[in-house]
């Protein structure tokens, strides 16, 4: 045996009581489990005694504590009981809502799932640290940059170093720096103290509503005038600065439109997202482009090889004069496959705004 499910404070054994068979009637529930647990750790397995309450922990030492000697047809007896239990045993269940939850993940609405979360958090014999590790960098961020530099640092030290990096690499300069020294502070937190932060930190993140978008409405708004024809684009542009400057302005830099390519695109980037754009596309659309997209196209074709270059400049040439809506369809099927590549992390596009 590996690993053992938890001694309940009655001395049941996995959700199951051991009762007093033939051989050994002396023996209570609780001195059969304490006599399991001190054999399993004698053969070196673990056994998750930290999750059970403290007052059963006490319980079983205690008990371990008073026992001195059995012989070894007791044990033999005890540990067939136990191992014909464990056989009888169809389905286990985590147990405790948090357990639940575990099972449940991903199938539950949000809704159900933020109301059952702040229902567990009340449980005291839950670790918050267990499923505070386990939540993404950007969930945890938030929370990280609003507290106090000495809860900022009780928490990097409660969290993976991989994962407590990326979150200091996230923080501004000063904050981080503050907080990574107050880690070396965190030496004589008391352990209740850690736990009950990390109950309080649990609380304010299941509290969090559950978000009805997966993006913000800076990228939701720039995601569709990415898609929107120029005088749309523009009209609407006008219209935030208007309303609101300072979204407009993150608005602006959160949209990647053909006139971009020439100042966000990494120059080593271009054949690679030509390989993923039609010919013929791509001709019509460097072939229509006027005004400021023009330096985007002078940057296509400086990235490519010189005979490729000339050639599609040829083509370009015997095209003649290309439509206004053909040159923009063309146009947004190569920010498309830009768009496409960076998603699934091909390509990086660099800061900037629209022009």
């Amino acid at each position: 045996m590996n690993a053992i499910t938890p001694i309940s404070s009655n001395g049941m054994m996995g959700g199951f009581s051991m009762p007093s068979f033939g051989g050994t009637p002396a023996l209570s529930r609780k001195q059969k489990a304490a006599i399991i647990t001190h054999l399993i750790l004698t053969e070196g397995a673990q056994i998750p005694l930290a999750n059970m309450s403290d007052d059963t922990q006490t319980a079983l030492t205690e008990e371990i504590a008073m026992m001195r000697s059995i012989d070894r047809d007791t044990m033999i007896s005890v540990v067939e009981e136990f191992i014909e239990k464990l056989e009888h045993v169809g389905l286990s269940f985590p147990g405790g809502l948090d357990g639940a939850l575990s099972i449940l993940d991903g199938h539950l609405s949000a809704t159900a799932a933020s109301r059952l979360r702040r229902k567990a958090s009340g449980n005291t014999r839950v670790d918050p640290w267990e499923r505070i590790s386990g939540l993404p960098v950007e969930q945890l961020l938030p929370v990280l940059a609003e507290e106090s530099t000495e809860i900022g640092a009780v928490m990097l030290s409660k969290l993976s170093v991989p994962k407590a990096a990326d979150l200091l690499g996230k923080l501004p300069g000063d904050k981080a720096r503050r907080v990574a020294y107050a880690v070396s502070l965190t030496g004589n937190v008391a352990p209740d103290t850690v736990r009950r932060i990390g109950m309080a930190l649990l609380a304010q993140l299941d509290s969090a509503p559950p978000k009805a978008f997966d993006t913000g409405p800076v990228e939701r708004v720039g995601a569709i005038l990415n898609y929107a024809a120029a005088n749309t684009r523009d009209s609407v542009l006008e219209g935030l600065d208007e309303q609101d400057a300072d979204f407009a302005d993150q608005v602006r830099k959160a949209i990647f439109t053909f006139t971009n390519i020439a100042t966000r695109i990494d120059a080593r980037d271009i054949p690679k997202i030509l390989r993923n754009v039609d010919q013929a596309k791509l001709v019509v659309a460097l072939a229509g482009a006027k005004g400021a997209a023009e330096k985007s196209v002078e940057f296509i074709l400086s990235n490519i090889s010189q005979r490729m270059a000339g050639s599609i400049r040829d083509e370009m040439k015997n095209l003649g004069k290309v439509k206004d809506k053909d040159a923009e369809e063309a146009q947004s099927a190569v920010v498309t496959a830009i768009r496409e590549m960076e998603s699934a992390g091909e390509i990086f596009l660099v800061a900037g705004e629209v022009e």
